[in-house]
């Protein structure tokens, strides 16, 4: 039997108290989690603090800037259920080689250890078609088998029409079904009960194989 949307938003997550953990500028000081751990990843300006904080209901957990690229290390979030890692925004241009290196070198090593990462985010701007760095992340993404999700942001700034238009272009550039995108705003909050039912779904899975054992392991 299907779950009622009713049924469906009562399941939902609910975040109460998300609180900076520490950040990481190398290797060394990842953190392993002891816990779900999922990641938000995209360009420099795509809107990650501002949809991290749209997720936690607060407005300065992850700090935004009007200069984009300045989240330069690793940021990780308790969000009671999971923890978030905000990883380094890509495609800046304004910054130097070296820099941009750095960054590239600091991302390969965070999905190194993918065992530790349940989902990833990937942001791209809605009302932009995905550049060829967007293109290169989810490719490395598809090649490492790292589950993820594309989240449109900033879809305030498009009619509903023009919205569905750009859903459906975007879809195709990435060849992906359009249903595996979600459109969000952190202006409006628009979208955010979706990505929410995403993450329970994500921690469902997660959590499950842990529970089947314990209760096979108590019947034994």
């Amino acid at each position: 039997m299907y779950e009622s949307k009713q049924q469906k938003r009562e399941s939902a997550l609910v975040i109460k108290n998300a609180t900076f953990i520490t950040s990481a500028a190398k290797k060394e000081q990842f953190i392993t989690p002891d816990k779900p751990m999922l990641a938000v990843c995209g360009k420099s300006n795509v809107g990650k603090s501002s949809f991290i904080n749209m997720l936690a209901n607060r407005k300065k957990l992850a700090k935004t800037s009007s200069e984009p690229g300045r989240t330069r290390l690793v940021n990780y979030f308790d969000f009671g259920e999971f923890i978030l890692a905000d990883l380094p925004g890509y495609g800046f241009a304004r910054v130097s080689k070296g820099e941009k290196e750095k960054w590239a070198k600091t991302l390969d090593e965070f999905f190194k250890m993918k065992e530790n990462v349940a989902h990833v985010f990937m942001l791209v701007d809605s009302r932009h078609d995905p550049t060829a760095d967007d293109v290169q992340m989810i490719e490395f993404l598809h090649f490492h088998t790292i589950p993820f999700t594309i989240v449109l942001t900033k879809a305030d700034k498009l009619s509903k029409m023009k919205l569905k238009e750009h859903i459906r272009a975007i879809a195709a550039d990435l060849y992906l079904a359009p249903a595996n995108l979600l459109a969000t705003s952190s202006e409006t909050g628009y979208g955010k009960e979706d990505v929410l039912d995403k993450i329970r779904f994500v921690l469902d899975l997660v959590n499950t194989p842990a529970e089947e054992e314990t209760e096979a392991e108590a019947e034994e």
